[in-house]
């Protein structure tokens, strides 16, 4: 029998803690939040790096261009978006203003914001208990391997075993960011080429 209705719960338990305690940390300017999606039950789940514009707006994971991204992601791969749940790293938009124009563009999130969000990813995917969790770009793999030092360009499409201080323990499977495909054409053959791992691998 499936616990998805006391993993539902415990989520939305989670997310109340979580609008709390960012709103007591961004009085002057409280944040956004975007949290997870999909099917709780899971075996496998995507964790990016932070919402962009579109997330913010739409208060959802992976919309936008990420979105299309993602799509590309679970075509190759041979999954939908619903036997996955799919999160971020950073709960809320790290972004800057052109003072010239006034808008805003996305930008790397801070150090500080990411060891802020740190336990909130640790506490979902405790609640999820995937079997595999697949990172996108250097920020998750970071958190998720606890080495501020490591980098995609070293470890990416090669599954590692993690044990996290809760407990928790996943395989973790690093691949690029999509996004980062779209500036370095070189990259996507690579990307491509560990999806196809990726699909192995799930076999």
């Amino acid at each position: 029998m499936s616990d998805k209705p006391d993993k539902e719960q415990r989520l939305l338990e989670l997310r109340k803690a979580c609008i709390e305690f960012f709103n007591g940390i961004y009085k002057d300017k409280q944040k956004i939040l975007v949290f997870g999606e999909g099917n709780v039950d899971a075996r496998m789940v995507l964790v990016g790096e932070a919402p962009g514009e579109q997330e913010t707006i739409k208060q959802r994971p992976f919309v936008g261009q990420a979105g299309k991204n993602l799509d590309e992601f679970l075509d190759i791969v041979g999954i939908n978006r619903e036997d996955i749940y799919i999160t971020n790293t950073v709960r809320f938009r790290p972004f800057k203003v052109n003072p010239k124009t006034g808008r805003t563009s996305n930008r790397p999130p801070r150090k500080e914001e990411i060891e802020l969000c740190r336990p909130w990813l640790y506490k979902e995917l405790g609640i999820i208990m995937p079997e595999l969790v697949v990172s996108l770009g250097n920020t998750p793999l970071r958190v998720l391997a606890d080495d501020k030092n490591i980098s995609i360009g070293d470890v990416h499409g090669k599954p590692m075993d993690i044990k996290t201080g809760q407990d928790i323990s996943f395989k973790l499977f690093p691949l690029y960011h999509p996004a980062s495909i779209i500036y370095k054409r070189a990259l996507k053959d690579v990307y491509i080429e560990d999806l196809n791992r990726l699909k192995d691998y799930l076999k």
